[in-house]
């Protein structure tokens, strides 16, 4: 539990107020400013999920459906009682929150990605029927409309016409000029709710009526005639008949929705914290923060962090200046961080930010800093900032801050943050100084993370030797004599106090003479410090020509691996070329050779075999010297990348094979190609391309047919590679076998495989001419052709 005087002196309430400003409702703004850290990483993850999520759904351009709607708590415990009735425009004010109760439900019902906020709002339902029954009987002004009931309409449509003839018999008595006489004025009003019209005061016996009221001055009286007396009587009567059924209306609506007010509440506290959640967000796009992580390891990383009211006040101030990120680490190894430098450089702001981050986000808030920010799970964060001289507790500023770190040495253990500004001042330095370093070295017994700040130069030295803490400073720009707000890990800073004394304009021998009074030890440690910091600057320089010096050798290899990849590219071009012409040598052969069919059929057996054979042997090796050139888009793969039912491509065989057995020992395939397995070695396989750049090789392969040739082929399932190849030496059989008429059975499905084995057909000079089969043929699913 982190105390509310931690939370005010890190201003925590004052950026809640901030964030209040964008609210929606008194409720939603009273529900910001309650926001306090929680108690759970559960709970905060939930709510860091489900701002997430709402930004989201900003960023999608579909925000999350809220908008104005009143406080309805007093509404709600006054509706309670039983036979309570509530006025008409305290009902109205319903009207909002049950409308955005569903329309936020519509909304989230069709988000399935939206988990966090649909386990929210799963029970959202706006109560549509009781929805439908306030806006028919109330207006946004808290009228009740004529739609409430028939009755109502009824009564009013009487009242109305009723109060028309009464102004119409007033004017025409107005107007009659022996009553006009005695009239203050021409015009007609009301008067304790009753029609009069002004006589002057001289003359009010002139006129037979009822006297209502006297104006101020005296001279007119306010007469109701007596000629509308009935009238003003019956339309009395209707009025109160009116206001019986409006109260009968507001009572029924009252007792229905008593009787679901504890599910009305809880929809209307949905509302109010999606309301508040939504703030956050609207707060966080507004100043691009971003959610950290939250561990329970006890480790502080805060990368490009920001303190969110310093920039708030750069922006509203309209300086231009930007608020320097801080980054921050500790924990592990070293968990004690002691920042010095110089005065207005910037240490206390530092460690107000982290301790303010802190809090942002236990609470499930983002935070102003880069989303790789990582920051602990704890149950205290101890504070002790400021100058806390207390007259009535008769405690100076030294006395003070002893009270506030003795009361952080009590409270404090392994998983608490601490910080402590200006550490060990207020009294003897040299007293003050051994103070602070027992108080940080009994800390860092506890596991404590500790972020303290200080001038004093004995504990800059005492953390430098002492394992587990480590020096930080504010960098300074010693020759402008400005501080840079940035803080730098591993390195003790300088005050600086005489060269900005001398800078405001002390005296030179003022400044001389505090020279000569500063200890050697304190002169050696700034020497020390001044050397340290030469030293960083240098090795900063060297490291910042190292960078140049690789990205100059990055850039002239990629130059080189450019002029490499064109090179390869012209010669891959040229190959392709050269491949391509015989590629199409290879098929026009191919043709050709089905034209020679027709006169082997005419030779006899052996004398078609022998030429057969001497036709496949010269195709082959030409088969053998286009493989010299074929280009090889893919590398070998490794055994771990494959699996069985692979398809790769073997480029002994030409083609493609499935994998059937790795052998891991020897490096060695078994694959399945067309009816034959084989085994083939690792090397001469390449994985399947399925956009080649260039063509496939085209082999030239006639054979004899073994056996008898079938009248029916199957392409059924076939790719159209596949199946076009088949289709081919199916062809060549059925030439040889001197078949007059064959089936090609390709099935229809999408028409890829019927229209590619018809386009081949086309021009065949094998092939006299084909036709889609019949009905009791098989239909469209079948080709007949018919051979020459």
């Amino acid at each position: 539990m982190i105390a509310e005087s931690s939370l005010e002196l890190l201003e925590f309430p004052k950026l809640l107020r901030l964030i209040s400003d964008l609210a929606n409702s008194d409720a939603s703004k009273s529900a910001v400013l309650e926001i306090s850290p929680l108690e759970g990483r559960e709970a905060i993850e939930k709510r860091q999920g489900s701002i997430t999520e709402i930004r989201r759904l900003v960023q999608e351009g579909t925000p999350l459906r809220l908008s104005f709607f009143p406080d309805i708590s007093v509404h709600i415990y006054n509706i309670r009682p039983e036979g309570a009735v509530l006025e008409a425009q305290e009902l109205s004010d319903f009207i909002p929150v049950l409308s955005i109760a569903s329309a936020i439900s519509l909304q989230l019902s069709q988000q399935d990605a939206l988990s966090f906020l649909r386990e929210t709002t799963e029970h959202l339902t706006g109560f549509p029927d009781i929805l439908k029954t306030l806006k028919k009987s109330l207006d946004s002004e808290g009228n009740i409309l004529d739609s409430a009931s028939f009755l109502l309409a009824d009564l009013r449509a009487q009242t109305r016409r009723l109060e028309t003839k009464i102004r119409k018999k007033l004017e025409e008595i107005v107007r009659d000029e022996h009553v006009s006489a005695f009239l203050q004025d021409d015009f007609v009003t009301q008067r304790s709710g009753r029609w009069v019209i002004p006589v002057r005061m001289d003359s009010k016996g002139q006129i037979p009526g009822v006297v209502h009221d006297i104006s101020k001055s005296g001279e007119t009286a306010f007469i109701e005639p007596l000629a509308i007396i009935n009238l003003a009587n019956e339309l009395e009567n209707l009025i109160a008949d009116q206001k019986a059924e409006e109260i009968r209306i507001l009572r029924t609506i009252c007792t229905t929705m008593r009787t679901v007010i504890d599910e009305i509440e809880e929809e209307f506290r949905t509302i109010v914290y999606l309301d508040t959640l939504n703030c956050i967000a609207r707060f966080a796009d507004r100043l691009n923060m971003h959610m950290p992580s939250i561990y329970n390891s006890l480790k502080v990383i805060l990368v490009q962090a920001r303190h969110p009211l310093l920039q708030l006040s750069f922006e509203k101030k309209h300086t231009g200046l930007q608020v320097v990120p801080l980054d921050v680490t500790l924990g592990g190894t070293n968990t004690v961080m002691v920042i010095t430098g110089a005065n207005a450089g910037g240490k206390t702001i530092s460690i107000k930010t982290i301790g303010l981050l802190l809090i942002m986000a236990l609470s499930g808030m983002p935070i102003p800093a880069d989303s790789s920010s990582h920051l602990p799970f704890v149950e205290h964060l101890l504070v002790d900032i400021g100058d806390e001289q207390s007259i009535e507790d008769n405690l100076s500023t030294f006395s003070a801050h002893v009270s506030n770190i003795a009361e952080i040495l009590k409270n404090t253990g392994p998983e608490t943050v601490i910080l402590m500004d200006e550490l060990g001042t207020g009294t003897d330095p040299e007293e003050g100084a051994a103070l602070a370093c027992a108080v940080l070295k009994e800390i860092r017994k506890t596991g404590a993370l500790v972020f303290s700040t200080t001038h004093l130069s004995e504990i800059k030295g005492f953390v430098h030797k002492t394992e587990g803490m480590v020096n930080a400073s504010m960098e300074f720009d010693s020759k402008t004599l400005n501080p840079l707000y940035r803080l730098r890990m591993g390195e003790p800073g300088q005050s600086h106090a005489l060269s900005i004394a001398e800078k405001y304009g002390l005296p030179d021998h003022v400044i001389t003479d505090a020279r000569s009074m500063i200890g050697s030890i304190k002169t050696e440690l700034d020497t020390m410090i001044v050397d340290l910091h030469e030293k960083r600057m240098q090795y900063e320089k060297s490291l910042e020509e190292i960078r140049e010096q690789q990205s100059a050798v990055q850039e002239k290899s990629r130059e080189l691996e450019l002029m490499r990849s064109e090179s390869a590219m012209k010669q891959r071009d040229i190959m392709a070329k050269a491949y391509q012409e015989a590629a199409d040598i290879i098929s026009g052969a191919r043709r050709q050779m089905h034209a020679y069919l027709d006169e082997l059929k005419k030779k006899g057996r052996s004398e078609s075999r022998r030429l057969l054979k001497q036709v496949e042997e010269e195709a082959k090796q030409m088969d053998e010297k286009l493989k010299e050139f074929a280009m090889d888009d893919s590398s070998i793969p490794s055994p771990e990348e494959l699996k069985k039912g692979d398809i790769i491509f073997v480029k002994s065989l030409g083609s493609n094979a499935s994998i059937i057995e790795i052998h891991t020992k020897n490096n060695r395939l078994r694959v399945s190609a067309g009816s034959k397995e084989i085994e083939v070695p690792l090397s001469d396989i390449r994985i399947k391309q399925e956009h080649s750049r260039y063509p496939e090789k085209t082999s030239v392969t006639f054979h004899e047919p073994e056996g008898a040739v079938p009248l029916t082929m199957n392409f059924v399932g076939l790719r159209v590679d596949e199946a076009l190849s088949r289709l081919e030496r199916f062809l060549n059989d059925v030439s040889l076998a001197e078949l007059r008429e064959v089936v090609v059975i390709h099935g229809i499905g999408k028409g890829l495989l019927m229209k590619a084995v018809r386009e081949h057909l086309d021009q065949h000079p094998l092939v006299k001419h084909y036709r889609s089969g019949a009905i009791d043929e098989g239909g469209a699913g079948v080709t007949i052709v018919s051979m020459k």
